[in-house]
């Protein structure tokens, strides 16, 4: 869907990665500039193989399908390299700060100069109109100053904080930051002209967090507390099975009966306790309890067919390393082996999405510190 699109892409970790992964699936060309002999953090996150500690396994993911020159900006040659590969580049992408872009000679204006419809992006951790411009984000980090810390507190009663065990902010902005290059580059499809494009992580994390937890503290004045209560309710958990647990839904008042009647509790309904729950609003929670308490009766495949043949939405609740072995996922063949020329064999997952107009195409290796320096400094002098 994208090729014919470049872009330079000097972010690291996961955040910025993420988005230009994203990008590379669909066809972009995606030159990552790493700095020389280490390269991306990203690069040693998870465990390398045949004693290479720069092709970790989350880089095989994160970094997939793209190109690696390895350049020093503080050096004048190598930043004249950079400025040669900009010259018929559509996208910039950075996660440095501001004043330290600045200082490189990379800033907007800078590069703008050398490529006027470029779309920048500057990935950051904060809002550079905000008194935290110049501080460092990480995921912990947002997930404290979003209040995400505070959630799992709230389900379980213990008073410390905690944070959610994904790198959750920094791929939610991945994601909003793949959107918005998307939608710069419609605009300058559409007009011709590049822009600046700001992606804060704390701002898009904070949109993402509290679409449903604002909740009440919505309005003005506020009618109640934030928080979401049915996802903050310690009941709604998975439910436990004979051999297991698994997820239950009984997300309307209609599905709510039929699960009663399924687990052989209708006669719940008719009693005060049911009453008073409705009508105080902690009903859900008062069918969660009974839904637990029937549940070890029979075994989860059992529980599946059961709801599966009267449309209740259901699943088994499985530990991470089972995921692979998902009949859905194998069916579709979502993990796919694929052979690395220098780690071997690996699993790839296969990009969610589906074009009508593009069927999936092979998506390339993640690259090799540098793999494709020498052949992109032949092309800048050329340039």
């Amino acid at each position: 869907m994208l090729n014919g699109i470049k872009v330079i892409d000097l972010t690291t970790v996961i955040f910025g990665p993420y988005a230009t992964q994203m990008l590379a699936d669909m066809g972009a060309e995606v030159i990552k500039v790493e700095t020389p002999n280490i390269g991306d953090v990203s690069r040693y996150l998870g465990s390398g193989k045949n004693g290479d500690a720069t092709m970790g396994s989350i880089h095989l993911t994160v970094n997939r399908g793209k190109q690696s020159i390895a350049l020093d900006l503080k050096n004048p040659e190598d930043a004249d390299v950079l400025r040669a590969l900009i010259v018929d580049a559509d996208v910039f992408v950075h996660n440095v700060r501001a004043k330290a872009i600045e200082r490189l000679g990379f800033s907007y204006e800078s590069v703008k100069a050398i490529k006027p419809d470029i779309i920048y992006m500057h990935a950051t951790g904060f809002g550079q109109d905000g008194p935290y411009a110049d501080l460092q984000a990480y995921d912990d980090v947002i997930q404290a100053a979003t209040g995400t810390a505070s959630l799992l507190p709230r389900v379980d009663g213990h008073d410390r904080p905690r944070y959610l065990p994904s790198l959750i902010a920094d791929k939610v902005a991945g994601l909003y930051g793949a959107q918005a290059i998307l939608a710069a580059i419609v605009h300058k499809l559409r007009t011709g002209e590049g822009q600046a494009v700001e992606v804060p992580m704390f701002e898009c994390f904070t949109s993402f967090m509290m679409t449903e937890h604002l909740r009440d503290a919505t309005l003005v004045p506020p009618i109640g507390p934030a928080g979401y209560p049915r996802q903050l309710d310690p009941t709604r958990q998975p439910f436990p099975t004979q051999d297991g647990y698994m997820a239950i839904v009984p997300y309307t008042a209609e599905s709510m009966v039929r699960i009663l009647g399924l687990i052989g509790s209708n006669d719940l309904m008719a009693t005060p306790e049911f009453a008073k729950a409705y009508e105080d609003g902690t009903v859900f929670s008062l069918v969660y309890t009974e839904i637990s308490k029937k549940t070890p009766q029979h075994s989860t495949a059992e529980w599946m067919e059961i709801f599966a043949a009267n449309d209740i939405p259901a699943m088994p609740a499985r530990d991470l390393a089972d995921v692979p072995q998902d009949p859905h996922l194998q069916a579709i063949g979502y993990f796919q082996q694929r052979e690395h020329p220098v780690v071997g064999s690996f699993l790839e997952s296969r990009p969610p999405v589906k074009f009508g107009a593009a069927p999936h195409a092979p998506l390339g290796f993640a690259p090799r510190l540098n793999e494709d320096g020498p052949r992109l400094r032949a092309k800048a002098a050329s340039m």
